[in-house]
């Protein structure tokens, strides 16, 4: 790996760079005492680069032109929703009077900010169909967990301590399974039938007094909408469970129908997978949860709400309410208020009839590649799909290929590669979401990168074992990366 690397880095790397003398900053003259640095702070076997400041600035900038981002290219990861995020969200997140807000401060001097998070809460209320909503989690899996929580507290506080399991698809995304146990459940896997759907004998015979609930994605991973999905429901109502819905495919589903309407006691939203907040990067992300009227009283604490009516002409006062059996606090303050201003503001461009067009042709755009793929590519659920779709990456006629092999010449074709290996039950699976702010000629031209790919696969598979070619980094061994581990500075003797 060190060798390949070695070879493929194009740019001179900082320490190249370095000559004796160059300073980058001078600092003035000090105006208190000088003093000794604490012993140890510095590591004496670090030898650090000695650069001006305009070298410092290129080397990084030119490392900055190595990463792929949804401003440059299609960015087509199945299950993620890689949305372009509009510019002007980053200018309102940016106003001073968000910007430099401190949470701290009486809400009488932040009303404004408190009014756009209770209007956020109230849109998503109107989205989804649901009695209620907290702004709280920090990001989708962590609001995950919060649902997991509310169920739990649900069941504990009707005197029902029995339940303990909570059932989950085989095409669940794995923090569903995680949440469940990190809450001390049982996790019970419920298969797929032949057509994608929920295996509705597989949920009767596991739906008993012990379940807590079931935790559902619609459209699945598959990115297929549940043909049973009322009945599976119905099946785990019947027997006092609740059923989460798992909110990061809901892109498909704006403005057309509301989880609130069929039948989900709960769900989480991914800001950043709907309303175009940043995704990716470490963060911050944000993952309301929204729940139906008899959950209300279990939200985390607290939620914005009118704490003084107006009068006159004094207007509302906003400020925090504590729902009467929350759970508590699951996160400091209450939550990412820069991701709310953003996915405020696109909530605000769009409408309630931009947000539907947005679901339709996030899920044209998908069907579209879909059609183009059909027969290069198998398909295992050969159904109209909602936003995304699963191929399976491999043909009896290249049987050394490999879905990651696809992914990686694919990079050579200047696109970023689809979600690989999920979900887990198709074969070699590429699960591909094109968005809806893609335009025809970006889809033909990814879509004919693939059949291409395909074609030599067949003909020429060493092109797909060894890509990418046309990278500045050609292939790593991601398992020797992952298992050894280099923490401190690259230096140009440690590779010899």
């Amino acid at each position: 790996m060190t060798e390949n690397l070695a070879v493929s880095i194009v740019e001179p790397t900082i320490y190249d760079l370095s000559s004796p003398g160059r300073t980058g900053v001078t600092f003035p003259a000090p105006d208190v005492p000088k003093a000794e640095l604490p012993q140890g702070l510095l590591r004496s076997d670090l030898p650090l680069p000695e650069l001006g400041e305009v070298d410092v600035v290129r080397h990084y900038t030119n490392l900055s032109t190595f990463n792929y981002n949804v401003d440059n290219g299609l960015y087509p990861l199945g299950s993620c929703t890689m949305k372009y995020n509009p510019k002007i969200n980053e200018d309102t997140a940016r106003l001073p009077g968000f910007a430099f807000a401190h949470p701290l401060q009486p809400v009488e001097t932040v009303q404004g900010n408190l009014v756009l998070m209770y209007q956020l809460q109230e849109w998503l209320k109107e989205i989804s169909g649901f009695a209620a909503v907290t702004l709280q989690p920090a990001a989708g899996a962590h609001g995950e967990l919060t649902g997991v929580l509310i169920m739990h507290a649900y069941h504990n506080s009707r005197g029902d301590i029995k339940r303990k399991k909570m059932l989950i698809p085989d095409s669940a995304h794995g923090t569903n399974p995680a949440s469940s146990s990190m809450s001390g459940l049982e996790v019970v896997q419920i298969p797929s039938d032949g057509r994608g759907n929920l295996d509705l004998a597989a949920l009767k015979a596991a739906c008993d007094e012990t379940v807590v609930g079931l935790m559902l994605t619609n459209p699945n991973t598959l990115g297929l909408f549940d043909e049973h999905l009322e009945e599976a429901i119905q099946i785990v109502h019947t027997c006092g469970g609740l059923v989460y819905g798992d909110g990061a495919n809901l892109n498909a589903l704006l403005g057309i129908i509301r989880p609130g309407d069929m039948g989900f006691d709960l769900m989480h939203f991914n800001l950043h997978k709907t309303f175009s907040t940043p995704h990716g990067g470490g963060g911050p992300g944000s993952g309301p949860v929204g729940v139906s009227e008899k959950l209300a009283d279990f939200l985390p604490s607290p939620i914005i709400g009118i704490v003084e009516e107006g009068q006159d002409d004094r207007l509302p006062l906003y400020g925090f309410l504590s729902p009467a059996k929350s759970i508590g606090r699951i996160k400091s303050f209450n939550g990412h208020f820069g991701m709310f201003v953003r996915a405020y503001t696109y909530i605000a461009m769009h409408g309630a009839e931009g947000l539907r067009e947005i679901a339709e042709y996030a899920v044209l755009n998908a069907n579209y590649i879909k059609a183009r793929l059909n027969g290069k590519y198998a398909i295992p659920y050969d159904r109209t799909c909602m936003h995304e779709f699963v191929v399976e990456g491999q043909w009896a006629a290249a049987p050394g290929v490999r879905a990651l092999d696809i992914a990686k010449r694919l990079m050579d074709y200047e696109f970023h590669p689809p979600t690989n290996y999920f979900p887990l039950i198709v074969h070699e699976a590429l699960m591909i979401e094109p968005t809806e702010t893609e335009n025809k000629a970006t889809l033909d031209a990814f879509a004919d990168a693939l059949i291409k790919i395909a074609e030599e696969a067949k003909t020429q598979p060493e092109l797909l074992k060894e890509a990418p070619h046309k990278t500045p980094f050609g292939r790593m061994d991601e398992v020797k990366a992952a298992r050894d581990l280099v923490l401190c500075c690259w230096l140009p003797e440690v590779n010899e």
